[in-house]
């Protein structure tokens, strides 16, 4: 038994292993966001796995379809505690519209399975994994948004500003971005060594700052409409690394920093998270122009539309799908060192990550 001190405003939770006390809608939340969650996987196949190593028998095939649902029930179960209804509502219902929406929750994933893999647990990384995802979602409510990619569609669902406006839109990701290292300073205070917790919160900050996110972003933007032949595959791998891999990178490290690893453990994952980076991007430039936004949940095309750089335009839509084999090819040669059955959610999502629909 813990008490997690969940922000500033003195609201207190008990939480056991993964059952968490929260408002009411958390059921129907997590049902929607497993179903979701579920049909996804099940719809792509291939989520049983077998672990590397000599003497693995069909026992130890790794079920990650049953993982990342597990997973995402505990994530969402705690985001839902991070953000409760308080005055005023507004401001507070933009929040939960877009924190709670569902999606894969690959972010918090990376992060807990990443702390699993060095002998931590759960409630050991979930603050930071909760951080992680409130800040990736701060990310899509300002990418959305009618002055950077003017998306109408995120998650399946109208995007923050056109359900709020965009004043408000602004908001709700300014106050994600600063409730993230509120509580995840707060509620890894007596779980986790504070020095742990500094260099954490330092990870994560250069993850989403100019030397991360927020540059890639800056880049991105600026390579709209230019001539690829001008632009080179060096320019859009360095859009990526920071403006996808980074926030990737940075779950896996806070991940292993929460769970005590070794500065070779943390630079094993810190590759690994980067390949799965790239690959994630690699991989959601050629949905753009594969899939519909049915098929998506959000808008497809708009990348193209937009004239942004994309590996399908820049070096063809074959060469990117084999682009993607030898980057999660590369993510899971990161893993071996580790014991193959802590590492096998780790090798799951590099194939989830190369074969997902949307």
């Amino acid at each position: 038994m813990a008490t997690v001190h969940l922000s500033s405003s003195s609201l207190f939770t008990q939480f056991t292993g993964r059952r968490y006390n929260s408002v009411s809608s958390v059921k129907s939340l997590q049902q929607r966001n497993v179903l979701s969650i579920s049909s996804a996987l099940t719809s792509r196949g291939g989520d049983m796995i077998t672990p590397h190593g000599k003497g693995n028998d069909h026992n130890s095939t790794f079920d990650f379809k049953s993982y990342m649902i597990r997973k995402a029930e505990s994530v969402n179960a705690a985001l839902d505690v991070c953000v409760p209804l308080l005055q005023p509502l507004t401001i507070q219902e933009a929040v939960r519209y877009s924190l709670l929406a569902g999606g894969k929750r690959v972010r918090p994933l990376l992060c807990l399975a990443a702390c699993e893999l060095v002998g931590g647990d759960e409630a050991t990384a979930m603050s930071a994994a909760c951080a992680v995802e409130m800040i990736h979602t701060s990310s899509l409510i300002h990418d959305d948004l009618p002055c950077m990619d003017n998306a109408d569609l995120r998650r399946g669902k109208l995007t923050n500003h056109k359900v709020y406006g965009e004043d408000m839109a602004v908001l709700a990701g300014d106050a994600l971005l600063a409730l993230a290292f509120e509580h995840m300073s707060v509620v890894s205070n007596g779980l986790v060594a504070p020095e742990r917790t500094v260099r954490a919160v330092i990870e994560l900050a250069k993850a989403i700052g100019t030397k991360g996110l927020v540059v890639g972003q800056v880049v991105d933007l600026s390579s709209e409409g230019i001539n690829p032949d001008d632009a080179g595959l060096e320019r859009l791998e360095f859009i990526h690394l920071h403006k996808t891999a980074a926030l990737l990178e940075a779950a896996a490290v806070l991940g292993v920093i929460m769970g005590g690893g070794t500065e070779e453990e943390i630079e094993r994952l810190r590759k690994y998270a980067r390949c799965i980076g790239l690959l994630f991007q690699v991989v959601d430039d050629i949905l753009d122009v594969t899939k519909s936004t049915e098929e998506l949940g959000k808008s497809a095309g708009k990348d193209v539309i937009a004239g942004k750089l994309t590996y399908p335009r820049l070096i063809g839509l074959e060469n990117a799908r084999e682009l993607a084999e030898k980057l999660s090819r590369e993510a899971e040669a990161q893993l071996r060192a580790f014991d193959p059955n802590k590492a096998a959610p780790l090798v799951a999502l590099a194939s989830y990550i190369a074969s997902r629909h949307n």
